[in-house]
């Protein structure tokens, strides 16, 4: 089992205020995650779900991101990658680490990376495991300012709309799959 707490102690310090965001955050995205994973019946370790969520936004500290309390230099749509190269160096299985790397929007293709000019290495950044998209699926349920409660489906397509119909293809994509897991034949 990964030690994702001692991770997260060595970069967001207990009693600061991106911590309590950081936290806030990921134990959300968690609980649903292993709430969708029991009602699929996802064959997803639940200790691996859990490491998954709570490290999936750990390069958050290093963005220029004030709303969120995080005074980096790292432009935030960066945090996926500089979160999985960070999970690398601190020696986490390469599934966790991936889902760092794929979990920005419903996540970015080369070309979409490439056309947008985005700040990201010219790769497919999708989801492409069940862990790692369940995490994205998840994830877009919550955010990291304001009241932080869960969306309901309209306000996760409406934040996602303007990202392209290829965004919302993807995560339309991944709605179907862990919402309709249960009326499969």
């Amino acid at each position: 089992m990964i030690d994702y707490r001692s991770i997260i102690d060595r970069y967001y310090p207990a009693g600061s205020a991106p911590r309590d965001i950081y936290m806030r955050h990921c134990e959300a995205v968690a609980a649903k995650a292993l709430d969708i994973a029991a009602k699929c019946k996802l064959d997803l370790n639940p200790d691996d779900i859990r490491a998954a969520a709570m490290l999936h936004d750990i390069g958050i500290f290093a963005t220029n991101a004030t709303s969120i309390c995080c005074n980096g230099t790292e432009p935030y749509i960066r945090h996926g990658i500089i979160g999985s190269e960070l999970l690398r160096r601190e020696g986490c299985p390469e599934e966790i680490a991936a889902v760092a790397e794929r979990h920005t929007g419903a996540g970015l293709t080369a070309e979409e990376i490439a056309s947008q000019n985005l700040p990201l290495p010219h790769a497919d950044l999708c989801p492409r495991t069940t862990l790692e998209q369940l995490i994205c699926y998840a994830d877009k349920f919550f955010s990291k300012s304001g009241d932080m409660k869960e969306k309901d489906i309209a306000q996760v397509r409406k934040s996602l709309e303007r990202f392209g119909s290829a965004t919302m293809q993807r995560f339309e994509d991944m709605h179907r799959e862990f919402t309709h897991c249960g009326t499969r034949p």
